[in-house]
């Protein structure tokens, strides 16, 4: 009973990590610090994709272990994606389609995180300095239909 409930246990943080995998980034659009973290998890997602035969999931080796000491049948050689997603939730021959999806989708959330980066960045440390152009030069004022500003 302890091994099986290790190995759901197991396969829940699996499925946590890949959807930090492919949503991670946007945390980063709230807590610029989670981009790094998330980096590497999509590094290490990419690469176990990129080279299924060389890199092995840990988590992945952890669930078929328990399983196997729970008495069950352990997961498939293809791995956790192939026997949980794959024919699944997606017929495997989207599966290409679905990795690429992942990765835009991881990417959007990188461009995100970069924008606000470079936001941050413009404000100079100091009261009273703004960089030309920035969004807090544009508080308190209202364009009148005419372009012109009505504060100058």
């Amino acid at each position: 009973m302890g091994y099986r409930l290790l190995a759901d246990a197991v396969m829940v943080v699996h499925f946590g990590f890949l959807g930090y995998v492919v949503l991670g980034g946007f945390l980063a659009w709230r807590w610029l610090w989670a981009l790094l973290p998330h980096l590497l998890a999509a590094g290490w997602g990419g690469l176990t994709v990129g080279f299924p035969a060389t890199l092995a999931c840990p988590l992945t080796a952890w669930e078929d272990s328990a399983r196997q000491a729970a008495g069950q049948q352990g997961l498939p050689a293809s791995g956790f994606i192939d026997h949980y997603l794959e024919g699944v939730v997606y017929p495997e021959r989207y599966t290409g389609l679905i990795q690429g999806s992942a990765a835009v989708v991881a990417l959007v959330s990188w461009v995100g995180a970069y924008r606000r980066i470079r936001a941050r960045s413009t404000v100079l440390p100091g009261a009273g300095q703004r960089v030309p152009g920035h969004l807090a030069d544009d508080v308190g004022r209202h364009d009148t239909p005419t372009g012109h500003s009505a504060k100058s």
